[in-house]
């Protein structure tokens, strides 16, 4: 019995541990409450970084429009908008964000709580306000 008790708690360790934000997310628009896009979050070199997999609104337009130097006109689909996050503890990563919106790159931080399905992403600008979405795994 005991021995049985020690590896279920072995297996649950390295399940718990193994949370990552490795996947596909879907991001919801803050404004309307509306799917936005799928992002892939994927490991490179010990970091993750993400790019946006698929554009789910109709009106969405093919390229970014918005944005400035390399990414200017660059399809959305492909677009890298999360580099370089570093593991900072099991379950919180730290790197830079892209908004295409807004043309800017905030500081990134994210985080998984209880639910490995959920994602907390925040932006925080220089002056130290933030925004904060939750993006589900898709």
């Amino acid at each position: 019995m005991k021995s049985f008790l020690f590896l279920t708690s072995l297996l649950l360790a390295t399940v718990l541990s193994a949370q990552t934000a490795a996947g596909t997310w879907k991001t919801i628009d803050d404004e309307t409450g509306e799917a936005k896009s799928h992002i892939e979050i994927y490991e490179k070199g010990g970091k993750l970084y993400g790019k946006i997999a698929k554009t789910l609104r109709a009106d969405a337009p093919a390229t970014c429009t918005t944005c400035t130097g390399s990414r200017a006109n660059q399809p959305f689909v492909g677009l890298e908008i999360i580099t370089a996050a570093a593991p900072d503890g099991k379950k919180e990563w730290n790197g830079k964000i892209y908004d295409p919106e807004s043309d800017k790159t905030y500081t990134l931080v994210m985080w998984l709580e209880e639910d490995p399905n959920v994602l907390y992403v925040r932006g925080k600008h220089w002056t130290g306000l933030y925004r904060t979405q939750t993006w589900k795994r898709v």
